[in-house]
């Protein structure tokens, strides 16, 4: 511990539990938005809007919202990332995982990888804004000044 703020202990448990409860918060929200934009755009709502690599383009109205969602999405889960990992250091690793398995689903969903450019350049961008902004949350919590009692200060 010498030489180190704090002590970690590598909890496998604790990081697979954190991947299920980020993914389940990432599709939960997603799965919130996109109702909110297909409602708002009369369109049915349907699992292919989360999942299938088509329906992103900025070609269409529904396009357009479902990006906005996805951009949203990635906002909602920087905020995760500062309420469940609280570490500035792993949020890369956390926001990777998520949009790594977010791929493996659409894959699977979709019964072929996604080759759209516009796919690719969302979901690159969503890795990025999520990871920074989770890094800039956690960093501002992780530099608040502690307090230390008994001090002169505080008399």
């Amino acid at each position: 511990m010498s030489g180190h703020f704090r002590f970690v202990v590598w909890d496998p448990v604790l990081t697979v539990l954190q991947i299920a409860t980020l993914q389940t918060l990432f599709y939960a929200t997603l799965g919130l938005l996109i109702f909110v934009a297909d409602s708002l755009h009369g369109e049915t709502p349907s699992l292919a809007h989360l999942f299938s690599y088509q329906e992103i383009t900025v070609k269409t109205g529904l396009g357009r919202f479902i990006i906005v969602c996805y951009l949203v999405n990635c906002l909602c889960g920087s905020l995760y990332l500062w309420h469940l990992v609280q570490r500035a250091k792993p949020c890369l690793d956390f926001s990777a995982t998520v949009y790594i398995l977010h791929l493996v689903i659409c894959w699977f969903y979709n019964g072929a990888f996604p080759n759209t450019f516009a796919w690719w350049i969302l979901n690159i961008i969503c890795i990025a804004a999520m990871c920074v902004c989770g890094e800039f949350l956690c960093m501002r919590s992780e530099m608040k000044a502690i307090p230390l009692l008994g001090t002169r200060a505080d008399l």
